[in-house]
């Protein structure tokens, strides 16, 4: 199994955020510092992270999906060296080691979905996953129609050409925006290119999954019919 993968699906980091970690020499195998690709045998070879012995998942353990109404200042990580508040903090009830599936930034609020089945996380974030992420933009200043057109443009950020995004105005200060990938603040960014500033930015939905009337802060379990769901979804269009 890969070194990765195992800390996946030991619901202790994403598979980017464990790459990101045995990287920077925090991981060992055997006592030994792991290296990027590396397999294990995890019911062989000792993994340590940080000093501390990371422990298979037993094979018949129940997995446990969150759906979390992140408040604004809150990281969307598990541990944070600056010592800020994050969205573990949020989570303590949960009773597992759960991480969080994609980004929501410090300043962003909504819909966020932590789990410790990697699988499941890597469906969701996969740059071919087909559900749309949902967004209310509320912006600093009246939306002009030369601005709206231009979000709904074809549009490119350091070189990267971005996935077509729907926009759709709500009221003159505020639009919704639908997303199919998560380039990091994409939309704050697109905003910046037409000459706009975000003052409230909240994921509202992931496709048809919903916040209802879950209180800012507060965490839920997915039911079953939620989990499969997002991991099969219908094609665009």
């Amino acid at each position: 199994m890969r070194l990765q993968k195992f800390f996946s699906d030991c619901g202790v980091l994403s598979r980017r955020a464990a790459e990101a970690e045995i990287a920077a020499g925090k991981v060992k195998v055997n006592g030994t510092v792991a290296q990027i690709g590396d397999s294990i045998d995890p019911e062989v070879d000792v993994v340590e992270y940080k000093g501390r012995r990371i422990l298979p998942r037993l094979e018949n353990a129940k997995r446990r999906y969150i759906l979390l109404n992140k408040p604004r200042g809150f990281v969307t990580t598990m541990q944070d060296e600056k010592g800020r508040p994050t969205v573990a903090d949020l989570t303590t009830g949960v009773g597992a080691r759960v991480y969080p599936v994609g980004r929501l930034d410090m300043d962003s609020e909504g819909l966020l979905l932590l789990t410790d089945d990697g699988d499941f996380a890597n469906r969701l974030t996969h740059p071919r996953h087909e559900i749309p992420k949902i967004y209310h933009v509320t912006l600093s200043t009246v939306l002009t129609k030369e601005q709206l057109s231009a979000l709904r443009a074809p549009m490119e950020i350091d070189g990267y050409r971005l996935q077509p995004v729907t926009v759709k105005k709500l009221a003159p200060d505020t639009v919704q925006m639908n997303l199919y990938e998560g380039r990091n603040r994409q939309i704050r960014r697109m905003c910046e290119v037409v000459g706009l500033k975000v003052i409230r930015l909240q994921r509202i939905a992931i496709g048809d999954l919903g916040l209802g009337d879950l209180p800012l802060g507060k965490w839920r379990e997915l039911t079953p019919d939620e989990v499969q769901y997002l991991t099969a979804p219908k094609k665009k269009g």
